[in-house]
């Protein structure tokens, strides 16, 4: 970015990317980055793969720095962390990437302009996905019974009694949420000296985004940005089987809980219970063996919370 030219003038931004094995997507996410009508100043992927991947340097055009770094644990948490311990300490703005992410051309210039007339109350912003997957069962998830038991919720973007969030996008207007997804998202840099990712959600680390940024958005605003748009274009695999994310959907879920006294532990099991269901609902309608191993993995899940973990 050339310095006070331009949206978001005298603001320096730097995104971090926690990625494994995924060279394609990231050279995919590079390229989105190059490709910016302005460019960000700095870009730290932290890639915790057997082998450094290599990204091409591109055109002459202005290129972020790029710095890499190998992490012996493959955790997103973690991975984030490290990565903001290596940004440069000019940067004002700090956001984070999933390696499978591309950002519409446009997108960086307009969450810069966004930050430069944002008040000092806002801390976090994310991107607009513009190819957000539709809701499972949304009738379902809108029946004003499941609304008044604090299971799920009509708005987008808000975090229920239950400890279950809502989906938020896409949007057509800037957005104000209770949480927001730290695949693309920017936060202002003093963020990071009173909140970090919990290294609990290991590995995978689901829901990890979800406390994060729950517990900012406590003490500050956070918000949507409708015109920075991005697709998400997920890789294959990841999860694990469906019984182990299964597992991992309960247990994080009841983590992120009890972390909070105004969420309900009891409420979170009753949903989670819904969610069983649904699954094995989803099994018999579309005969999909993985949905039948997440909701055994979901019950393995409840019974192990029961007893403690």
């Amino acid at each position: 970015m050339t310095p006070g030219t331009g949206a978001g003038a005298g603001l320096r931004i730097a995104f971090v990317v926690a990625t494994k094995d995924r060279p394609g997507e990231l050279g995919r996410l590079w390229s989105s980055l190059l490709a910016q009508s302005l460019v960000p100043d700095e870009v730290v992927v932290v890639d915790a793969g057997a082998r450094t991947p290599s990204l091409s340097t591109g055109s002459d055009r202005a290129r972020p720095v790029l710095r890499m770094i190998s992490s012996s644990v493959a955790s997103a948490s973690r991975q984030r962390n490290t990565g903001l311990d290596a940004v440069g300490p000019d940067a004002s703005l700090v956001g984070f990437l999933d390696d499978d992410a591309v950002l519409e051309p446009d997108a960086v210039e307009e969450m810069l302009r966004f930050w430069a007339m944002a008040g000092a109350d806002v801390a976090g912003a994310a991107f607009n996905m513009a190819n957000h997957p539709p809701l499972d069962w949304p009738f379902l998830k809108r029946l004003p019974l499941v609304e008044r038991l604090g299971l799920y919720s009509g708005r987008g973007g808000a975090v229920t009694s239950s400890g279950f969030q809502t989906m938020i996008g896409p949007v057509d207007a800037t957005a104000w949420t209770d949480w927001l997804p730290s695949g693309a998202s920017v936060w202002r840099r003093d963020v990071f000296s009173r909140f970090r990712f919990d290294e609990w959600f290991a590995g995978y680390s689901y829901l990890e985004d979800l406390d994060f940024s729950y517990r900012v958005g406590k003490t500050a605003r956070l918000a949507v940005v409708a015109p920075a748009r991005y697709r998400h274009l997920p890789a294959a695999g990841g999860r694990g089987t469906g019984c182990a994310f299964g597992v991992r959907e309960v247990l994080n879920r009841t983590h992120f809980v009890r972390k909070h006294a105004e969420l309900s532990l009891a409420g979170c099991r009753a949903a989670l219970g819904l969610r069983l269901l649904m699954s094995l609902a989803f099994a018999v309608r579309g005969q999909k063996a993985s949905y039948a191993a997440r909701a055994f993995g979901n019950a393995v899940g409840l019974v192990r919370s029961m007893m403690g973990e």
